[in-house]
Protein backbone atom coordinates (compact mmCIF):
# COMPACT_ATOMS: atom_id res chain seq x y z
CA UNK A 1 0.00 0.00 0.00
CA UNK A 2 2.92 2.36 0.70
CA UNK A 3 3.69 2.50 -3.04
CA UNK A 4 0.23 3.86 -3.85
CA UNK A 5 -0.87 5.68 -0.70
CA UNK A 6 -1.95 9.24 -1.44
CA UNK A 7 -1.57 8.80 -5.21
CA UNK A 8 -4.20 9.34 -7.87
CA UNK A 9 -4.07 6.35 -10.23
CA UNK A 10 -5.38 6.10 -13.79
CA UNK A 11 -5.92 2.81 -15.64
CA UNK A 12 -5.27 3.69 -19.30
CA UNK A 13 -7.03 1.31 -21.67
CA UNK A 14 -9.88 -1.00 -20.69
CA UNK A 15 -9.40 -4.04 -22.87
CA UNK A 16 -8.65 -7.39 -21.24
CA UNK A 17 -5.45 -6.36 -19.45
CA UNK A 18 -6.68 -2.92 -18.41
CA UNK A 19 -9.88 -4.35 -16.99
CA UNK A 20 -7.82 -6.85 -15.00
CA UNK A 21 -5.67 -4.00 -13.66
CA UNK A 22 -8.72 -1.99 -12.64
CA UNK A 23 -10.24 -4.99 -10.83
CA UNK A 24 -6.94 -5.68 -9.04
CA UNK A 25 -6.62 -2.14 -7.69
CA UNK A 26 -10.26 -1.98 -6.64
CA UNK A 27 -9.96 -5.23 -4.70
CA UNK A 28 -6.47 -4.82 -3.20
CA UNK A 29 -6.26 -1.04 -2.77
CA UNK A 30 -9.87 0.14 -2.24
CA UNK A 31 -8.79 3.28 -0.37
CA UNK A 32 -6.74 4.60 -3.30
CA UNK A 33 -8.34 7.03 -5.76
CA UNK A 34 -8.74 5.13 -9.02
CA UNK A 35 -9.91 6.35 -12.44
CA UNK A 36 -10.01 4.80 -15.91
CA UNK A 37 -9.70 6.05 -19.47
CA UNK A 38 -10.34 4.47 -22.85
CA UNK A 39 -10.69 5.59 -26.45
CA UNK A 40 -14.17 4.03 -26.53
CA UNK A 41 -17.18 5.74 -24.99
CA UNK A 42 -18.53 3.97 -21.92
CA UNK A 43 -21.47 2.40 -23.74
CA UNK A 44 -19.08 0.83 -26.27
CA UNK A 45 -16.79 -0.84 -23.73
CA UNK A 46 -16.79 -4.61 -23.42
CA UNK A 47 -19.18 -6.19 -20.90
CA UNK A 48 -16.41 -6.93 -18.38
CA UNK A 49 -15.14 -3.34 -18.29
CA UNK A 50 -18.60 -1.80 -18.48
CA UNK A 51 -19.90 -4.03 -15.71
CA UNK A 52 -16.93 -3.23 -13.46
CA UNK A 53 -17.48 0.51 -13.87
CA UNK A 54 -21.21 0.12 -13.20
CA UNK A 55 -20.45 -1.76 -9.96
CA UNK A 56 -17.97 0.92 -8.87
CA UNK A 57 -19.49 4.35 -9.54
CA UNK A 58 -16.67 6.00 -7.56
CA UNK A 59 -14.31 5.30 -10.47
CA UNK A 60 -14.20 8.32 -12.75
CA UNK A 61 -14.21 7.37 -16.42
CA UNK A 62 -12.64 9.35 -19.25
CA UNK A 63 -13.85 8.12 -22.64
CA UNK A 64 -13.93 9.08 -26.30
CA UNK A 65 -11.57 11.18 -28.37
CA UNK A 66 -10.34 13.26 -25.44
CA UNK A 67 -9.46 10.33 -23.20
CA UNK A 68 -5.74 11.16 -23.16
CA UNK A 69 -6.46 14.56 -21.60
CA UNK A 70 -6.85 12.70 -18.31
CA UNK A 71 -3.15 11.83 -18.04
CA UNK A 72 -2.05 15.17 -16.59
CA UNK A 73 -4.45 14.75 -13.66
CA UNK A 74 -2.89 11.56 -12.24
CA UNK A 75 0.28 10.64 -10.40
CA UNK A 76 0.49 7.11 -11.73
CA UNK A 77 -0.80 5.81 -15.07
CA UNK A 78 -1.10 2.05 -15.61
CA UNK A 79 -0.84 1.94 -19.41
CA UNK A 80 -2.17 -1.02 -21.41
CA UNK A 81 0.20 -2.36 -24.12
CA UNK A 82 -2.17 -1.44 -26.94
CA UNK A 83 -1.93 2.30 -26.23
CA UNK A 84 0.78 3.71 -28.57
CA UNK A 85 3.86 4.90 -26.70
CA UNK A 86 4.59 7.89 -28.93
CA UNK A 87 1.31 9.78 -28.60
CA UNK A 88 2.36 13.22 -27.26
CA UNK A 89 0.39 13.01 -23.96
CA UNK A 90 1.80 9.52 -23.32
CA UNK A 91 5.36 10.64 -24.07
CA UNK A 92 4.92 13.56 -21.66
CA UNK A 93 3.71 11.20 -18.93
CA UNK A 94 6.70 8.93 -19.56
CA UNK A 95 9.07 11.87 -19.16
CA UNK A 96 7.66 12.80 -15.76
CA UNK A 97 7.89 9.18 -14.61
CA UNK A 98 4.14 8.65 -14.30
CA UNK A 99 3.78 5.63 -16.61
CA UNK A 100 3.83 2.07 -15.34
CA UNK A 101 2.30 -1.16 -16.65
CA UNK A 102 0.53 -4.25 -15.41
CA UNK A 103 3.71 -6.21 -16.14
CA UNK A 104 5.81 -3.90 -13.96
CA UNK A 105 3.30 -4.09 -11.09
CA UNK A 106 3.23 -7.88 -11.39
CA UNK A 107 7.03 -8.11 -11.22
CA UNK A 108 7.09 -5.93 -8.10
CA UNK A 109 4.39 -7.84 -6.24
CA UNK A 110 4.97 -11.43 -7.41
CA UNK A 111 6.07 -13.74 -4.55
CA UNK A 112 7.10 -16.66 -6.80
CA UNK A 113 9.57 -17.34 -9.60
CA UNK A 114 9.05 -15.64 -12.98
CA UNK A 115 10.16 -17.29 -16.21
CA UNK A 116 9.80 -14.74 -19.01
CA UNK A 117 9.79 -15.52 -22.72
CA UNK A 118 9.98 -12.99 -25.52
CA UNK A 119 10.82 -13.11 -29.22
CA UNK A 120 9.37 -11.87 -32.46
CA UNK A 121 8.20 -15.40 -33.15
CA UNK A 122 8.01 -18.60 -31.11
CA UNK A 123 7.34 -17.11 -27.68
CA UNK A 124 3.80 -18.52 -27.32
CA UNK A 125 4.79 -22.07 -28.24
CA UNK A 126 7.93 -21.92 -26.09
CA UNK A 127 6.02 -20.55 -23.11
CA UNK A 128 3.39 -23.27 -23.49
CA UNK A 129 6.02 -26.05 -23.68
CA UNK A 130 7.77 -24.74 -20.55
CA UNK A 131 4.44 -24.53 -18.73
CA UNK A 132 3.55 -28.12 -19.66
CA UNK A 133 6.96 -29.39 -18.49
CA UNK A 134 6.71 -27.63 -15.10
CA UNK A 135 3.08 -28.66 -14.63
CA UNK A 136 3.89 -32.30 -15.39
CA UNK A 137 6.63 -32.21 -12.74
CA UNK A 138 3.96 -31.50 -10.12
CA UNK A 139 5.04 -27.95 -9.33
CA UNK A 140 2.45 -25.18 -8.95
CA UNK A 141 2.57 -23.13 -12.13
CA UNK A 142 0.56 -20.62 -14.17
CA UNK A 143 0.80 -19.58 -17.83
CA UNK A 144 0.40 -15.82 -18.22
CA UNK A 145 0.60 -13.06 -20.78
CA UNK A 146 -0.89 -12.73 -24.26
CA UNK A 147 -1.41 -16.48 -24.46
CA UNK A 148 -2.67 -16.99 -20.91
CA UNK A 149 -4.73 -14.82 -18.59
CA UNK A 150 -3.74 -11.30 -17.50
CA UNK A 151 -1.13 -11.43 -14.77
CA UNK A 152 -2.53 -9.61 -11.75
CA UNK A 153 -5.54 -11.89 -11.32
CA UNK A 154 -3.19 -14.72 -10.32
CA UNK A 155 -1.31 -12.97 -7.52
CA UNK A 156 -3.86 -13.80 -4.76
CA UNK A 157 -3.29 -17.51 -5.51
CA UNK A 158 0.51 -17.35 -5.53
CA UNK A 159 3.19 -18.03 -2.94
CA UNK A 160 6.98 -18.31 -2.95
CA UNK A 161 6.78 -21.82 -4.46
CA UNK A 162 4.68 -20.75 -7.46
CA UNK A 163 6.20 -20.71 -10.96
CA UNK A 164 4.90 -18.11 -13.40
CA UNK A 165 5.59 -18.72 -17.10
CA UNK A 166 5.05 -15.34 -18.77
CA UNK A 167 4.89 -14.68 -22.49
CA UNK A 168 6.10 -11.09 -22.81
CA UNK A 169 5.68 -8.91 -25.88
CA UNK A 170 7.87 -5.91 -26.67
CA UNK A 171 4.93 -3.70 -25.66
CA UNK A 172 4.80 -5.33 -22.22
CA UNK A 173 8.57 -5.10 -21.79
CA UNK A 174 8.80 -1.45 -22.80
CA UNK A 175 10.25 0.62 -19.94
CA UNK A 176 10.31 -2.43 -17.63
CA UNK A 177 12.76 -1.95 -14.75
CA UNK A 178 12.87 -5.52 -13.44
CA UNK A 179 13.71 -8.76 -15.25
CA UNK A 180 12.63 -12.38 -14.66
CA UNK A 181 14.77 -15.00 -12.91
CA UNK A 182 14.92 -16.99 -16.15
CA UNK A 183 14.74 -14.79 -19.24
CA UNK A 184 14.41 -16.23 -22.74
CA UNK A 185 14.68 -14.57 -26.15
CA UNK A 186 13.77 -16.91 -29.00
CA UNK A 187 14.72 -14.48 -31.79
CA UNK A 188 14.40 -10.86 -32.94
CA UNK A 189 13.29 -9.73 -36.40
CA UNK A 190 11.88 -6.41 -37.65
CA UNK A 191 8.22 -6.13 -36.65
CA UNK A 192 5.81 -3.60 -35.11
CA UNK A 193 7.70 -0.81 -36.82
CA UNK A 194 4.41 1.08 -37.02
CA UNK A 195 4.44 1.17 -33.19
CA UNK A 196 8.10 1.98 -32.50
CA UNK A 197 10.20 4.80 -33.92
CA UNK A 198 12.60 2.33 -35.51
CA UNK A 199 13.96 -1.22 -35.28
CA UNK A 200 16.49 -0.21 -32.65
CA UNK A 201 13.78 0.98 -30.29
CA UNK A 202 11.97 -2.33 -30.77
CA UNK A 203 15.18 -4.20 -29.86
CA UNK A 204 15.73 -1.99 -26.80
CA UNK A 205 12.23 -2.81 -25.60
CA UNK A 206 12.70 -6.56 -26.12
CA UNK A 207 16.00 -6.68 -24.28
CA UNK A 208 14.56 -5.28 -21.07
CA UNK A 209 13.86 -8.96 -20.41
CA UNK A 210 17.52 -9.46 -19.44
CA UNK A 211 18.85 -5.94 -18.73
CA UNK A 212 17.98 -5.96 -15.01
CA UNK A 213 19.00 -9.55 -14.19
CA UNK A 214 21.53 -10.42 -11.47
CA UNK A 215 24.35 -12.96 -11.26
CA UNK A 216 21.86 -15.45 -9.81
CA UNK A 217 19.59 -15.26 -12.87
CA UNK A 218 19.72 -16.99 -16.29
CA UNK A 219 19.49 -15.57 -19.80
CA UNK A 220 18.69 -18.13 -22.50
CA UNK A 221 19.22 -16.63 -25.94
CA UNK A 222 19.53 -17.34 -29.66
CA UNK A 223 23.20 -17.04 -30.57
CA UNK A 224 22.42 -16.82 -34.30
CA UNK A 225 20.64 -13.46 -33.91
CA UNK A 226 23.29 -10.75 -34.17
CA UNK A 227 21.04 -8.12 -32.53
CA UNK A 228 21.15 -10.06 -29.25
CA UNK A 229 24.94 -10.38 -29.00
CA UNK A 230 25.71 -6.81 -27.76
CA UNK A 231 23.35 -7.35 -24.86
CA UNK A 232 25.34 -10.25 -23.49
CA UNK A 233 27.77 -7.71 -22.00
CA UNK A 234 24.94 -5.66 -20.51
CA UNK A 235 23.24 -8.39 -18.49
CA UNK A 236 24.81 -9.85 -15.35
CA UNK A 237 22.93 -13.11 -15.74
CA UNK A 238 24.43 -16.53 -16.44
CA UNK A 239 24.16 -16.96 -20.22
CA UNK A 240 23.00 -19.98 -22.20
CA UNK A 241 23.02 -20.04 -26.01
CA UNK A 242 20.30 -22.58 -26.78
CA UNK A 243 21.52 -22.99 -30.38
CA UNK A 244 24.80 -24.40 -29.01
CA UNK A 245 23.08 -26.95 -26.76
CA UNK A 246 23.32 -30.55 -27.99
CA UNK A 247 19.93 -31.67 -26.63
CA UNK A 248 17.83 -33.60 -29.11
CA UNK A 249 14.36 -35.06 -28.80
CA UNK A 250 14.25 -38.57 -30.24
CA UNK A 251 10.64 -39.51 -29.54
CA UNK A 252 7.45 -38.82 -31.49
CA UNK A 253 5.93 -35.35 -31.32
CA UNK A 254 3.31 -33.32 -33.16
CA UNK A 255 5.73 -30.38 -33.36
CA UNK A 256 6.81 -29.73 -36.95
CA UNK A 257 9.96 -27.96 -38.14
CA UNK A 258 13.43 -27.12 -36.89
CA UNK A 259 12.22 -23.94 -35.20
CA UNK A 260 9.64 -25.85 -33.16
CA UNK A 261 12.25 -28.36 -32.05
CA UNK A 262 14.37 -25.42 -30.89
CA UNK A 263 11.37 -24.20 -28.90
CA UNK A 264 11.25 -27.66 -27.32
CA UNK A 265 15.00 -27.49 -26.64
CA UNK A 266 14.49 -24.24 -24.72
CA UNK A 267 11.82 -26.01 -22.67
CA UNK A 268 14.25 -28.82 -21.88
CA UNK A 269 16.95 -26.34 -20.80
CA UNK A 270 14.53 -24.59 -18.45
CA UNK A 271 13.33 -27.93 -17.10
CA UNK A 272 16.87 -28.98 -16.25
CA UNK A 273 17.61 -25.62 -14.59
CA UNK A 274 14.61 -26.32 -12.36
CA UNK A 275 15.80 -29.85 -11.56
CA UNK A 276 13.07 -31.63 -13.53
CA UNK A 277 13.93 -35.17 -14.67
CA UNK A 278 14.56 -35.87 -18.36
CA UNK A 279 11.77 -38.44 -18.57
CA UNK A 280 9.26 -35.85 -17.35
CA UNK A 281 10.58 -33.29 -19.87
CA UNK A 282 10.42 -35.77 -22.74
CA UNK A 283 6.90 -36.93 -21.85
CA UNK A 284 5.62 -33.32 -21.83
CA UNK A 285 7.15 -32.65 -25.25
CA UNK A 286 5.80 -35.91 -26.68
CA UNK A 287 2.26 -35.00 -25.62
CA UNK A 288 2.44 -31.34 -26.64
CA UNK A 289 -0.10 -30.22 -29.26
CA UNK A 290 0.75 -27.29 -31.58
CA UNK A 291 -1.11 -24.09 -30.75
CA UNK A 292 -3.88 -22.78 -33.05
CA UNK A 293 -2.74 -20.60 -35.98
CA UNK A 294 0.86 -21.76 -35.61
CA UNK A 295 1.65 -24.27 -38.37
CA UNK A 296 -1.55 -26.05 -37.37
CA UNK A 297 -2.74 -28.96 -39.49
CA UNK A 298 -6.42 -28.18 -40.11
CA UNK A 299 -7.10 -31.40 -41.97
CA UNK A 300 -7.32 -32.98 -45.41
CA UNK A 301 -9.83 -31.37 -47.76
CA UNK A 302 -10.35 -32.81 -51.22
CA UNK A 303 -7.11 -34.75 -50.85
CA UNK A 304 -5.15 -31.61 -49.89
CA UNK A 305 -3.41 -31.28 -46.50
CA UNK A 306 -4.12 -27.74 -45.27
CA UNK A 307 -1.99 -25.94 -42.70
CA UNK A 308 -2.97 -22.77 -40.84
CA UNK A 309 0.00 -20.57 -39.96
CA UNK A 310 -2.01 -17.36 -39.66
CA UNK A 311 0.23 -15.99 -36.90
CA UNK A 312 2.93 -15.63 -39.55
CA UNK A 313 3.18 -11.82 -39.74
CA UNK A 314 6.78 -11.52 -40.96
CA UNK A 315 8.62 -13.15 -43.85
CA UNK A 316 10.97 -15.11 -41.59
CA UNK A 317 8.09 -17.10 -40.11
CA UNK A 318 6.67 -17.89 -43.56
CA UNK A 319 10.11 -19.08 -44.72
CA UNK A 320 10.38 -21.31 -41.65
CA UNK A 321 6.94 -22.80 -42.34
CA UNK A 322 7.79 -23.55 -45.98
CA UNK A 323 11.03 -25.24 -44.92
CA UNK A 324 9.30 -27.20 -42.16
CA UNK A 325 6.63 -28.70 -44.43
CA UNK A 326 9.05 -29.45 -47.28
CA UNK A 327 8.56 -30.31 -50.95
CA UNK A 328 4.85 -31.21 -50.77
CA UNK A 329 3.88 -27.53 -50.35
CA UNK A 330 2.30 -26.66 -53.69
CA UNK A 331 0.11 -23.69 -52.79
CA UNK A 332 0.99 -20.73 -50.55
CA UNK A 333 -1.56 -18.18 -49.33
CA UNK A 334 0.24 -14.97 -48.37
CA UNK A 335 -0.24 -11.22 -48.11
CA UNK A 336 -1.94 -8.85 -45.71
CA UNK A 337 -1.58 -5.46 -44.09
CA UNK A 338 1.32 -3.39 -45.44
CA UNK A 339 3.84 -2.47 -42.72
CA UNK A 340 6.54 -1.66 -45.28
CA UNK A 341 8.39 -4.86 -44.41
CA UNK A 342 10.73 -6.58 -46.89
CA UNK A 343 9.87 -9.82 -48.70
CA UNK A 344 13.23 -10.71 -50.23
CA UNK A 345 13.80 -13.79 -48.04
CA UNK A 346 10.31 -15.09 -48.75
CA UNK A 347 10.80 -14.58 -52.48
CA UNK A 348 14.04 -16.56 -52.50
CA UNK A 349 12.39 -19.30 -50.41
CA UNK A 350 9.50 -19.62 -52.88
CA UNK A 351 11.88 -19.82 -55.84
CA UNK A 352 13.92 -22.58 -54.19
CA UNK A 353 10.83 -24.58 -53.15
CA UNK A 354 8.33 -26.77 -55.02
CA UNK A 355 5.57 -24.16 -54.67
CA UNK A 356 3.58 -23.65 -57.85
CA UNK A 357 0.61 -21.52 -56.79
CA UNK A 358 0.81 -18.12 -55.09
CA UNK A 359 -2.59 -17.10 -53.72
CA UNK A 360 -2.09 -13.44 -52.83
CA UNK A 361 -4.25 -11.41 -50.43
CA UNK A 362 -4.33 -7.61 -50.32
CA UNK A 363 -2.54 -5.35 -49.72
CA UNK A 364 0.96 -6.88 -49.80
CA UNK A 365 0.17 -9.82 -52.07
CA UNK A 366 1.12 -7.93 -55.21
CA UNK A 367 4.32 -6.67 -53.51
CA UNK A 368 5.32 -10.25 -52.67
CA UNK A 369 4.68 -11.32 -56.27
CA UNK A 370 6.77 -8.44 -57.64
CA UNK A 371 9.58 -9.26 -55.22
CA UNK A 372 9.56 -12.89 -56.40
CA UNK A 373 9.86 -11.68 -60.00
CA UNK A 374 12.69 -9.32 -59.04
CA UNK A 375 14.62 -12.03 -57.22
CA UNK A 376 14.08 -14.45 -60.10
CA UNK A 377 15.47 -11.98 -62.63
CA UNK A 378 18.47 -11.08 -60.49
CA UNK A 379 19.37 -14.73 -59.86
CA UNK A 380 18.74 -16.07 -63.34
CA UNK A 381 15.66 -18.07 -62.31
CA UNK A 382 13.22 -16.69 -64.88
CA UNK A 383 12.30 -20.22 -66.02
CA UNK A 384 11.39 -21.09 -62.43
CA UNK A 385 9.34 -17.89 -62.18
CA UNK A 386 7.33 -18.87 -65.28
CA UNK A 387 6.28 -22.07 -63.48
CA UNK A 388 4.49 -20.04 -60.82
CA UNK A 389 0.79 -19.27 -60.97
CA UNK A 390 -0.27 -15.87 -59.59
CA UNK A 391 -3.78 -15.98 -58.06
CA UNK A 392 -4.96 -12.65 -56.61
CA UNK A 393 -7.77 -13.01 -54.07
CA UNK A 394 -9.91 -10.23 -52.60
CA UNK A 395 -10.78 -12.24 -49.51
CA UNK A 396 -10.37 -15.65 -47.90
CA UNK A 397 -13.30 -17.15 -49.80
CA UNK A 398 -11.65 -16.36 -53.14
CA UNK A 399 -8.33 -17.58 -51.79
CA UNK A 400 -9.70 -20.99 -50.84
CA UNK A 401 -11.53 -21.28 -54.17
CA UNK A 402 -8.11 -20.92 -55.83
CA UNK A 403 -6.68 -23.57 -53.50
CA UNK A 404 -9.19 -26.17 -54.68
CA UNK A 405 -8.84 -25.12 -58.31
CA UNK A 406 -5.03 -25.21 -58.39
CA UNK A 407 -3.75 -27.71 -55.79
CA UNK A 408 -3.34 -31.38 -56.63
CA UNK A 409 -4.37 -34.21 -54.35
CA UNK A 410 -1.58 -35.34 -52.07
CA UNK A 411 -0.07 -31.87 -51.92
CA UNK A 412 -0.09 -29.19 -49.20
CA UNK A 413 -1.76 -25.81 -49.03
CA UNK A 414 -0.10 -23.47 -46.53
CA UNK A 415 -1.58 -20.25 -45.18
CA UNK A 416 1.48 -18.33 -43.96
CA UNK A 417 0.76 -14.71 -44.73
CA UNK A 418 4.11 -13.03 -43.87
CA UNK A 419 2.03 -9.96 -43.07
CA UNK A 420 -0.30 -8.62 -40.39
CA UNK A 421 -4.02 -9.33 -40.65
CA UNK A 422 -5.38 -5.79 -40.20
CA UNK A 423 -7.75 -4.55 -42.87
CA UNK A 424 -9.37 -7.69 -44.17
CA UNK A 425 -9.60 -9.48 -40.80
CA UNK A 426 -10.17 -8.56 -37.17
CA UNK A 427 -6.85 -10.17 -36.20
CA UNK A 428 -4.69 -13.19 -36.99
CA UNK A 429 -7.12 -15.52 -35.17
CA UNK A 430 -10.00 -14.27 -37.33
CA UNK A 431 -7.89 -14.86 -40.44
CA UNK A 432 -7.22 -18.42 -39.31
CA UNK A 433 -10.87 -18.95 -38.42
CA UNK A 434 -12.04 -17.79 -41.84
CA UNK A 435 -9.49 -20.07 -43.48
CA UNK A 436 -10.86 -23.06 -41.58
CA UNK A 437 -14.49 -22.21 -42.31
CA UNK A 438 -13.86 -21.67 -46.02
CA UNK A 439 -11.95 -24.94 -46.22
CA UNK A 440 -14.84 -26.85 -44.66
CA UNK A 441 -17.38 -25.27 -47.02
CA UNK A 442 -15.12 -25.60 -50.04
CA UNK A 443 -14.27 -29.17 -49.14
CA UNK A 444 -17.94 -30.12 -49.19
CA UNK A 445 -18.42 -28.58 -52.64
CA UNK A 446 -15.25 -30.24 -53.93
CA UNK A 447 -16.38 -33.63 -52.62
CA UNK A 448 -19.82 -33.20 -54.20
CA UNK A 449 -18.31 -32.34 -57.60
CA UNK A 450 -15.86 -35.24 -57.29
CA UNK A 451 -18.71 -37.65 -56.59
CA UNK A 452 -20.63 -36.36 -59.59
CA UNK A 453 -17.64 -37.06 -61.85
CA UNK A 454 -17.49 -40.62 -60.52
Amino acid sequence: MKNYSGKKILILGLAREGTDSLRYFLEKYPAVQIAAADRAEIEKLGPAAGGLLAENPQVRFWGGNGYLEALDNYDLVVKSPGIPIHLPPVETAFKRGAITSQTEIFFKECPGMIIGITGTKGKSTTASIIYEIIKRSGKKTFLLGNIGEPTLSYLPRADKNTFFVCELSAHQLYNLKQSPHIAITTNIYPEHLDYYKNYNEYILSKMNICLHQTENDYFIYNGRIKEIIPWLKKTKAQKIDFTADNWQFTGKTALVGKFNMENAKIGAIVGRLLGIADNVINAAIADFKPLPNRLELIGNFGGIDCYNDSLSTIQESAVAAIEALGPRVQTLIAGGFDRNQPFDKLARSVLSSNIRNLVMLPATGIKIWREIKKQAESSGQTDRFRELSYCPAADMREAVDSVFAKTKKGKICLLSAAAASFGGFADYADRGRQFKECLVDGGRLFAAKDNQKK
